[in-house]
C-alpha cells in the first residue's frame, strides 16, 4: 500500500508522533489536508486554590514585617550598648558625675517641695486657727457687749417691793454680786446688763439706762448656779439686806435654760479707737 501524499508530493507520516498522540480526538480531521491534533484546555483554578495562595503570601508579609522589627530591635540596643561601650574611660566617669549631679539636684528640689508644702499647710492651719480664735473673740465680745442674745444655766431673781422701794444704789450692788460670782450675762428687766449699765432713783421710781422699772423687778444671770445663788443668799449678802432693810422679798430660782433676748446695739465711740 502506498503511504498518503499531499498534492504537491510531500509524503505524510506513517503514524502520529508521540508528543501530540495524547492529545488527538478518535474523530481527527484525517481528510487530503491530513490529521489535525486538538489540545485540550486546563480547567480554571477553583477558589480554593486562590484562597490558599492568599494565605500564603499573607502569612510570607506578616513573618517579613516581624523578622523586620526585631531587626530594628536589636540594632537600636546594639547601637545604644555600643554608643556606652565606644566611650573612654574618662567620658564614662564624666556621665557619671553628670548624672550623680542631677541626682542631687532632683533631690534638692523634691527637699524644697517638701517645705514648701510643709509651709502651706502650716499657713492653712494657722489660717484656720486665726479664724476659730476670731469667731470666738466675736462671741465673747458679742456676749460682753450684749450684741448678741445668751441661752444657758443659772438663776432668775424676783424682788418684790412691799413697803419701801429699793434704791439705785443697792440694787446697783445686787447686780455687782452676780458679777463677782461668775454671772456671764445679765438682764434686768427688759434691759440688758453691760458694762456702762447705771441704776437711778427718779421721783418716779428707779430708773434704768434710762427706762423706768417698776416692782417686781426680775433679773436673770448666766452662770455656776449655786455660786450665784449663794452670792445672793449668802448670811448678810445683798439678798439679806434687801430682806431687813426695805422688807421686800427676794427669790432666787435655779434654772438648767435661762435665755437672755435683751440686746443691745454697738456703741459708737467718740475718742477711744483701737489700736493698729
Amino acid at each position: 500500500m502506498r503511504p498518503f501524499t499531499h498534492k504537491n508530493g510531500d509524503r505524510l507520516p506513517k503514524s502520529i508522533p508521540p508528543k501530540a498522540k495524547g492529545r488527538v480526538h478518535a474523530n481527527d480531521d484525517d481528510t487530503q489536508t491530513g490529521a489535525f491534533p486538538v489540545v485540550r484546555r486546563r480547567p480554571p483554578r477553583s477558589l480554593n486554590a486562590n484562597a490558599n495562595r492568599a494565605r500564603l503570601v499573607t502569612s510570607v508579609l506578616v513573618a517579613l514585617m516581624c523578622a523586620l522589627l526585631g531587626f530594628g530591635y536589636a540594632v537600636q540596643v546594639h547601637n545604644n550598648q555600643s554608643s556606652y561601650q565606644s566611650l573612654s574611660e574618662e567620658e564614662l566617669v564624666r556621665l557619671l558625675d553628670e548624672t550623680s549631679t542631677q541626682v542631687d539636684k532632683l533631690e534638692e528640689r523634691k527637699s524644697q517641695l517638701n517645705q514648701q508644702l510643709a509651709s502651706i499647710k502650716s499657713a492653712a492651719d494657722k489660717q484656720k486657727e486665726a479664724a476659730r480664735i476670731a469667731q470666738q473673740n466675736e462671741q465673747s465680745s458679742g456676749l460682753l457687749s450684749g450684741r448678741l442674745p445668751a441661752q444657758g444655766r443659772g438663776v432668775v431673781v424676783t424682788i418684790s417691793e412691799e413697803t419701801d422701794r429699793v434704791d439705785a444704789t443697792t440694787m446697783f450692788n445686787l447686780i455687782e454680786e452676780l458679777r463677782n460670782a461668775g454671772a456671764e450675762v445679765i438682764s434686768f428687766g427688759d434691759v440688758r446688763v453691760v458694762t456702762s449699765t447705771y441704776f437711778l432713783d427718779t421721783k418716779s421710781g428707779l430708773e434704768c439706762d434710762g427706762k423706768k422699772m417698776k416692782a417686781p423687778y426680775t433679773i436673770r444671770a448666766i452662770g455656776d448656779p449655786d455660786a450665784l445663788q449663794n452670792a445672793i443668799q449668802i448670811a448678810g449678802g445683798v439678798g439679806s439686806r434687801i430682806k431687813v432693810q426695805y422688807h421686800a422679798s427676794v427669790g432666787v430660782e435655779q434654772s438648767n435654760s435661762v435665755k437672755i433676748d435683751q440686746v443691745r446695739r454697738g456703741q459708737d465711740y467718740q475718742y477711744a479707737k483701737t489700736v493698729e
